[in-house]
């Protein structure tokens, strides 16, 4: 702003004298004029000397233009500061003409004669003192979250400010993304206006602020009552639930009546809930909460809902090695035994019959509600199809299966589904000697067998697959006598004989005291395995399917069956019997002595 002498002193106005008197009194007017010119110029050069350059001074508005607002500060020349310093977030200019504001003095004239001026370093400025005021005084300053940064947050209170991780809160926080653009009240810990550094807490805020709460929650406190209270964190195994400066645990166990995998099935951070106090220690400070028990317990009269027999349906919740378990309602579960889920035996887990999320009928087996247990029956919806077998099978029909397992006493094979049938060893072959089914008989295979008894009381189902063949030693049995001469071929040889295959599947056993008529040591000094031999049957034994064989008696019959050869072979050649007897006969006299 220009200061023009003329208009602001009268006396300069005044018409001059042409006479000496009126010079002289001119002349004295003009001194007078110089003085109080003097005068007025010390006191504006006094008046723009009082300020300095990096101080905030007060200007008023004087004009408006396009491109900047004029602001007058009382010096010779007056400041532009561009518009963009006076705009809301809209836009908008926030002032008008006429209006006083505060401004930063940069430079008292630049090039141009003008002063330079910045309302927005006069702002933060005037930030920096507030907050300076707030770290010496202890008061709240508010802030708008920016950014995630090293170590904690970036905090918008008029400057950038740092939040530590350690300050945001009473617990710690994970996801810290989260918080921008959240805007918290908080306390200035540290201040460096030279490095431009301030240190926020939220913390301290926070803790004192529950200290009140606390002391009020602390008053009402008492096991039993029912409060409202706000999720503050969630953990795997259960919630905190902030009842006012006070935290209390709601436990997993606690929050339903029925299954709950994980506590955020139920509930999030933030949620206001009603819960109960279960249990209050004050000497220690810790709250158990109940959120189920605001509501009755369901197996109360679940006896009376699930009586004995009943079909209900249910969702399968759960599966274990040893069963399912049937979720009935919220907080009413019944286990389905693996040994219930079908009539066939055969079944290793449940996961072959149900999955998780299936919705099935079953029915109640047994309910025990002070053990809260009810045991449920999947098979029993469907009839049992040992009650109807015998309507269905009958002793020597012949069916076909396939072979389910494999033990050492037979093989199981599948009648049909839920009926298996036992293949005893014994009934497996006529002739054929094994040590283990399994030579014979193969884990899947078809095979066709005959019924030979049904047990349904017992679900018990005898099969034979010999019996579809004729038995070979009736037939044998049926074919031989005592005293009869067999062939047949050395197979095994034993200390105590030889056993001989007559046909095959059919061996007969000669005792080694049927080799010869002297005492033998052993089988090797009269046989040979392989070896084709003639021996007479002395022991028939269909019941116990032995045969037994004679070496020696074969050998008794040999003089007989020479001397009928000789009387044979005589009548041929015109010999009388009796000269034929007397020559046989002959062959046995003693010689006589001398």
């Amino acid at each position: 702003m220009s200061f023009d002498v003329n208009e602001t002193h009268p006396a300069a106005e005044e018409p001059r004298p042409d006479n000496a008197g009126q010079n002289e009194a001119a002349a004295g007017a003009g001194a007078k004029e110089d003085e109080s010119f003097e005068n007025l110029l010390a006191a504006y050069e006094g008046r723009t000397q009082s300020f300095s350059e990096g101080e905030v001074i007060r200007g008023k508005v004087i004009a408006i233009s396009g491109g900047g607002v004029i602001v007058d500060v009382g010096f010779k020349s007056e400041g532009i500061i561009p518009i963009e310093q006076f705009m809301n977030d809209r836009g908008q200019v926030t002032v008008q003409t006429g209006d006083s504001v505060d401004v930063f003095l940069e430079q008292t004239e630049d090039a141009n004669g003008y002063v330079v001026l910045s309302r927005e370093k006069a702002e933060r400025m005037k930030i920096w003192d507030e907050i300076e005021r707030a770290y010496r005084e202890g008061t709240v300053v508010k802030g708008r979250v920016i950014e995630r940064i090293k170590g904690g947050l970036a905090v918008d209170i008029g400057v950038r400010a740092f939040l530590p991780g350690s300050q945001i809160d009473v617990r710690p926080v994970r996801n810290l993304d989260s918080l921008r653009g959240e805007e918290f009240e908080m306390r200035v810990i540290k201040v460096n206006k030279k490095r431009g550094n301030i240190v926020l807490s939220r913390k301290a805020v926070l803790e004192e602020s529950m200290k009140e709460e606390k002391a009020k929650t602390m008053e009402v406190l008492e096991s039993g009552k029912v409060m409202e209270g706000i999720v503050k964190n969630i953990t795997d195994y259960g919630a905190f639930i902030d009842l006012g400066g006070v935290d209390g645990l709601l436990h997993i166990t606690d929050m339903s009546w029925g299954r709950v995998n994980h506590p955020s099935e139920l509930f999030s951070v933030g949620d206001k809930i009603t819960v109960k106090v279960i249990k209050f220690t004050r000497e220690d400070g810790r709250v158990s909460l109940g959120y189920k028990q605001l509501t009755e317990d369901p197996w109360l009269h679940a006896d009376e809902r699930y009586p004995k027999n009943m079909r209900v349906q249910g969702k399968v919740v759960s599966l274990t090695d040893y069963g399912a378990f049937i979720e009935l309602e919220p907080g009413v579960e019944g286990l389905i035994h693996i040994s219930e889920m079908t009539w066939n035996k055969r079944v290793k887990h449940p996961s072959k019959i149900l999955a998780v999320g299936d919705t099935v009928e079953s029915v109640v087996l047994d309910i025990d509600v002070e053990s809260r247990r009810i045991s449920l029956g999947l098979k029993q919806t469907e009839p049992n199809p040992w009650d109807v077998i015998e309507t269905r099978y009958a002793p020597g029909m012949v069916i076909s299966g396939k072979v389910r397992n494999v033990t050492d006493f037979g093989a199981f094979i599948e009648v049909e589904d839920g009926i298996d049938g036992l293949v005893h060893v014994s009934d497996i072959s006529w002739t054929k000697r094994m040590k283990h089914p399994s030579e014979v008989l193969k884990k899947g295979d078809e095979v066709q067998a005959v019924i030979l008894s049904i047990d349904a009381a017992n679900q018990k189902l005898s099969l034979g697959i010999k019996q579809l063949e004729p038995d070979r030693w009736e037939e044998w049995f049926s074919r031989h006598n005592l005293g009869d001469t067999v062939k047949g071929k050395v197979v095994r040889m034993t200390n105590f004989g030889a056993f001989v295959e007559l046909e095959e599947g059919i061996e007969g056993l000669c005792h080694v005291s049927e080799l010869d008529e002297k005492h033998v040591e052993k089988p090797t000094e009269f046989l040979n395995i392989g070896q084709e031999v003639e021996m007479k049957v002395i022991k028939l034994s269909l019941q116990e399917k032995k045969i037994g064989l004679s070496l020696k008696a074969m050998k008794e019959d040999e003089p007989r069956l020479e001397f009928t050869s000789y009387l044979a072979t005589a009548d041929s050649g015109g010999t009388s019997m009796g000269e034929r007897l007397g020559e046989q006969l002959s062959r046995f006299k003693k010689p006589e002595t001398e």
